[in-house]
């Protein structure tokens, strides 16, 4: 398939799924999120696929949501537009992770650099995550003033424990490769010149398994899962978008990050 964000490419039963906006430093915008959904079906079609490895061209792997992008900008920083469609535009990221996490093949983020907002969110819904030593992980959503929705909740809870998620969301600090190897974050954290030939090797030995309990075993813990942390109240994803760009004080801290950020990413810089 031809993406305007995107490279996928296939040999023999593992797929490459590359972000590949590193101008933007992969920040995610309506287009990506939309091809990475569209990816993510079309990649459930190629029935050799047993491992699709996900990761990013460039200086990072993803800086998050794309604030220049016009519909997601404007639904953040906006009081605007009718409810139906800025409830759909909240969505988008829902969309895509949840397209991720449903694929048949077991995926492995490959991230390097940094890892920040919605790119933490893809990489959350990846089956495993490999990480560089120099990697560092930040969710800045509540310091933009909007809570972190995108599914990401339950699947940080899960993966870290509900205080661990409660620190890294609501402090938006920076978390270091290693702190986040030892909350349980990343399965693997190796030296920048490995990155590539341990997510290979990784997806080479998961291509190899029979291919029958693979599958069962990924749909009994994505369903296990799913209960153990409420997934169901997902519909609601949107409308907490919504409400909080309506807050007062929570479009003052997205109109300050916006100023403050923008202005570096006029340099080549992106953000979440």
């Amino acid at each position: 398939m031809d993406f305007d964000s995107l490279k996928i490419s296939i040999d023999g039963k593992v797929a490459r799924l590359t972000l590949a906006r590193p101008e933007r430093l992969n920040a995610m915008g309506a287009t990506m999120l939309r091809e990475l959904a569209e990816a993510a079906a079309w990649l459930n079609d190629q029935a050799e696929v047993r491992a699709v490895i996900v990761s990013g061209e460039g200086r990072a792997f993803c800086a998050g949501a794309d604030l220049k992008d016009p519909p997601l900008g404007d639904a953040a920083r906006s009081a605007g537009g009718s409810w139906t469609e800025r409830r759909r535009i909240g969505r988008f990221g829902q969309g895509m992770t949840d397209a991720i996490e449903g694929m048949r093949p077991i995926t492995i983020a490959a991230v390097h650099g940094h890892v920040v907002g919605g790119g933490v969110v893809l990489a959350l819904a990846c089956d495993m995550r490999i990480a560089t030593r120099e990697t560092r992980l930040r969710i800045p959503e509540i310091e933009l003033g909007i809570p972190l929705t995108w599914g990401a909740i339950p699947r940080l809870v899960l993966e870290v424990g509900p205080s661990v998620t409660k620190d890294w969301v609501i402090t938006c600090r920076e978390v270091s490769a290693e702190e986040a190897r030892a909350a349980g974050f990343w399965n693997r954290v190796v030296e920048v010149e490995e990155l590539a030939g341990e997510a290979e090797s990784l997806a080479a030995r998961i291509a190899s398994m029979p291919e029958v309990p693979v599958a069962m075993t990924k749909e009994h813990v994505n369903g296990v899962a799913r209960q153990a942390t409420a997934q169901g109240l997902d519909f609601a994803e949107g409308d907490r978008l919504m409400a909080a760009s309506l807050d007062p004080d929570s479009r003052a801290a997205m109109l300050r990050y916006v100023e403050q950020h923008l202005g570096r990413s006029r340099k080549g810089g992106a953000e979440s």
